[in-house]
């Protein structure tokens, strides 16, 4: 998929000048991110996946609170 119109209008949008040089590298590390996020939207997930309104912290393993 070629991702450069929207790289354009996503730079354009948020005032950005991506250089001709730079431009093959930006479509290149979008183009990775995109497949990236495709994995991730492809994942089966259920309602008990969403995460928790309030985060409490877990000690790692094998560590205890003093």
């Amino acid at each position: 998929m070629d991702h450069s119109a929207y790289v354009d209008a996503a730079a354009a949008t948020l005032g950005l000048q991506i250089a001709a040089e730079y431009k093959p590298g930006v479509l290149q590390f979008f183009a990775l991110a995109a497949g990236m996020a495709e994995l991730v939207q492809g994942l089966p997930l259920q309602p008990h996946d969403e995460s928790g309104n309030v985060f409490h912290p877990v000690a790692p393993h094998g560590e205890h609170d003093t």
